[in-house]
């Protein structure tokens, strides 16, 4: 039985499960943000966490100069089919600065917090580096008074034949969704777990850095953020020492 989590993501089960994300949904929310954000045309952009590549794809549809970064190298080896002169994707820790800054910073997608609240810091931090000192950054997450509220705790999804048992579980510490399926006859199971973080915990965080948070919006339409009920939650934030 195969049980490590790191694997999950790198497996052609991940893309299987979910193989049915919302592309339109994801080309709509980069257009409304790349607007609201103002960013110039052929402004450096780094899409940290970037998966397959759908959203840097879109990015870079709107005349921006893209580089997508993600530990999965099989999701990098996919996105990278889409790769042009603007568009460029490595297999990289996004915890681990890479030695360039950017206009615009963004983690989308829920790409953040799987790891101790420790290695939460240092992804922060690692975007701060790779933020220019004029530039914009994006932390788009879920709300998690909504996932409380909402949890579906049991659920099976056949696809391609393979049906996935799905439970998800939250303590004060993480979501966990646990996913177990048999292929060809070989049992697996896999684990995702995200800190449960709420505004509260990402404001702690940005004091520790030299960040600072400018907008939170609650929703891809970029309504304002609503602890109760908005399904999301994005944070847009800038540099301490940039000018107002």
């Amino acid at each position: 039985m195969n049980t490590k989590y790191n694997n999950w993501f790198d497996s052609k089960y991940y893309h299987i499960l979910y193989k049915n994300r919302n592309h339109q949904e994801a080309r709509e929310f980069i257009k409304k943000l790349i607007k609201h954000l103002k960013l110039k045309r052929k402004s450096k952009v780094l899409d940290a966490g970037c998966g397959k590549g759908r959203h840097s794809i879109e990015i870079e549809k709107l005349g921006h100069i893209v580089t997508g970064i993600d530990l999965s190298k099989n999701s990098i080896k996919f996105a990278k089919k889409f790769e042009n002169s603007n568009l460029n994707f490595i297999v990289h820790d996004i915890s681990k600065p890479l030695n360039m800054e950017f206009d615009a910073v963004l983690n989308l997608f829920t790409s953040f917090g799987y790891y101790e609240r420790d290695k939460d810091l240092e992804i922060l931090l690692s975007l701060q580096k790779n933020l220019n000192i004029n530039g914009i950054g994006v932390i788009d997450f879920f709300n998690i008074k909504t996932v409380k509220d909402n949890l579906v705790k049991k659920e099976e999804v056949i696809l391609e034949n393979i049906k996935f048992k799905i439970v998800r579980e939250i303590d004060k510490l993480s979501v966990t969704k646990e996913i177990s399926f048999s292929d060809n006859n070989i049992d697996f199971k896999f684990k995702e777990s995200v800190n449960t973080l709420s505004i509260i915990d990402f404001r702690n965080y940005f004091k520790k850095t030299d960040l600072e948070i400018i907008q939170v919006f609650g929703d891809y339409d970029l309504n304002k953020f609503k602890k109760d009920t908005s399904p999301r939650l994005i944070i847009i934030f800038k540099k301490k020492s940039q000018s107002n």
